[in-house]
């Protein structure tokens, strides 16, 4: 049955549409974090057991052994689920700070918790702190041009302009130099 919570987040994930956030489920989150706490506290007790033993806790392999070792992989796999569940919603977050903006409509904003509405402001806030300090704006232009070549309309010709290491105009168009 414990296994089951931890593996219902990540079912939660698969069935969502990619790009798109159910609600957080804080029950299951909640309780899986109490079953975290419980593989732990019976993992120290076999473990303070085995040394109250005076067992050798590397070569010493009973049921207490054992035991330890299943609340421990336990405990690992709680915590990779607990991450692929938190990891997917914060990628999804942050996507959508470069589809919808800075401002997340309500339907959104009730999907999230506290510390998901923290993370999209202050990656806002990060974003619209380095689009001022680099003045450019980041969130122009999303979708490359599908053409990589630029064609320019000559409307005076004015000779050669050089460009540097970037390339050359000329009256007839442009063309880059590779280096």
């Amino acid at each position: 049955m414990y296994a089951r919570r931890a593996s219902q987040l990540l079912k939660e994930l698969d069935a969502c549409e990619p790009g798109q956030l159910v609600v957080f489920n804080s029950d299951v989150f909640d309780q899986v974090i109490r079953e975290c706490g419980e593989h732990n506290a019976q993992f120290q007790a076999l473990i303070r057991k085995m040394v109250e033993q005076n067992l050798d806790i590397e070569t010493t392999r009973n049921e207490d052994h054992y035991g330890a070792a299943i609340h421990h992989l336990s405990l690992l796999r709680n915590k990779r689920c607990l991450m692929a569940y938190m990891y997917n919603r914060a990628e999804t977050i942050r996507s959508f700070r470069w589809k919808i903006g800075p401002v997340l409509p309500h339907e959104i904003q009730e999907k999230l918790n506290f510390s998901e509405k923290e993370y999209f402001r202050s990656h806002s806030s990060a974003i619209k702190s380095y689009i001022s300090e680099m003045d450019i704006d980041l969130t122009v232009d999303m979708v490359p041009p599908k053409d990589p070549y630029i064609q320019v309309r000559v409307l005076e010709d004015i000779g050669e302009v050089s460009l540097g290491s970037h390339g050359r105009i000329s009256g007839v168009g442009i063309t880059y130099d590779v280096k």
